[in-house]
């Protein structure tokens, strides 16, 4: 079990951080979700959430219909040994960090400019914005960068760094919006309420506006959260070999693989329950309980496992397609019934009285 002082720090983590340390255990990488309206404010955030709680460089990618997979591939390095967002070329919020160069194709695996990659490393956390916007074969890109951990150059292979993230921001809307094969290899999904807040940009602002909140320090001891993170990798290593060590009750599995089959056999789902998906509900599960200060899994965190590894696969099938459709059952009556279904609620109705029965 982790030390009490490690605990305390995550219980204080709000949603994102927790989000995020959760795919650096795991090291898997996630969907954020939220309204199209805070999408910018939550950029802000997650760059913020990179630098002060993890001490990781991060870049930006802000996709769109007219991204290019040279587009993608420049915009995913930072400068080595460089940690200011300020001096960063791929800091992308008003300036453009697409640079013209040739095009390649990832079928051919074609190199990125070297002129582009001296003295620069892909950023340890990669946030795409509106990746669902992007071309297909961006997106393919961004797959073959999440499996291989690799980027191909003139005269080299880039490698991801060890501690690797690839956070996809969407906006406004449930269910896959990715294509298929990268939206099945996304280890999570999280919807952030603007409701809820931006903590780490408010203290920024506070900080920025409050003449005493600034912390004076000697020359040569001035605060780099690079340096000094909020959780340090270390402590991250350590949750993870603790999730390594996480059991499951023969009874609990049981409850976990009853839940997919409930799933599978609504009658609202027309796919999504895929043997990934299934592996990653096994990982999330065992990297919960360590989070929670314990040393194995239980029904309560495997239903809270499946309210994030679900939401962004669940196809919801189109009335025509409900399996009652061949027994007869009148159209209209199947398409009101599915009226407002979302994948949600799917697995609301799974995890509730009428689905799978939770051991005691």
């Amino acid at each position: 079990m982790a030390d009490e002082s490690l605990i305390g720090k995550i219980h204080e983590l709000g949603d994102l951080e927790l989000a995020a340390l959760i795919c650096l255990v795991a090291k898997e990488h996630c969907i954020i979700d939220t309204e199209p309206d805070a999408i910018d404010e939550l950029v802000d955030e997650l760059e913020l959430v990179a630098e002060k709680v993890f001490g990781l460089p991060h870049a930006l990618i802000d996709c769109s219909e007219h991204t290019t997979l040279d587009d993608f591939a420049q915009a995913i390095f930072t400068v080595d040994g460089s940690p200011s967002r300020s001096n960063s070329p791929v800091r992308t919020r008003q300036d453009s960090y697409f640079l013209n160069a040739s095009t390649f194709h990832s079928i051919n695996r074609s190199p990125v400019a070297e002129s582009f990659t001296d003295n620069k490393t892909i950023a340890n956390v990669i946030i795409a914005k509106n990746l669902d916007e992007a071309p297909k074969q961006v997106q393919i890109q961004a797959l073959e960068l999440m499996r291989t951990k690799r980027i191909y150059t003139r005269t080299s292979i880039q490698p991801a760094p060890k501690r690797f993230l690839f956070i996809a921001l969407l906006a406004g809307g449930e269910g896959p919006r990715l294509t298929k094969h990268l939206n099945n290899h996304m280890f999570i999904s999280h919807f952030h309420d603007p409701e809820d807040g931006f903590p780490n940009l408010e203290e920024k602002f506070d900080d920025g506006n409050s003449t005493s909140s600034v912390v004076k320090r000697s020359p040569g001891l001035e605060y780099n959260p690079l340096l000094w993170p909020r959780i340090s990798a270390t402590e991250v290593e350590q949750i993870s070999q603790l999730m390594d060590q996480a059991t499951v009750s023969v009874e609990v599995k049981s409850y976990q693989q009853h839940i997919i089959s409930f799933l599978r056999v609504h009658r609202a789902v027309a796919g999504g329950i895929s043997a990934t998906a299934t592996q990653h509900f096994d990982k999330l599960a065992k990297c919960l309980a360590p989070l929670h200060n314990l040393s194995y899994a239980t029904p309560s965190l495997i239903a809270l496992a499946a309210r994030k590894i679900y939401p962004h696969r669940i196809h919801i099938v189109k009335p025509e397609r409900e399996r009652s459709m061949q027994w007869g059952s009148d159209l209209n009556a199947v398409a009101t019934l599915l009226e407002g279904v979302g994948p949600e609620d799917v697995i609301e109705d799974v995890l509730g009285t009428s689905g799978a029965e939770t051991p005691l």
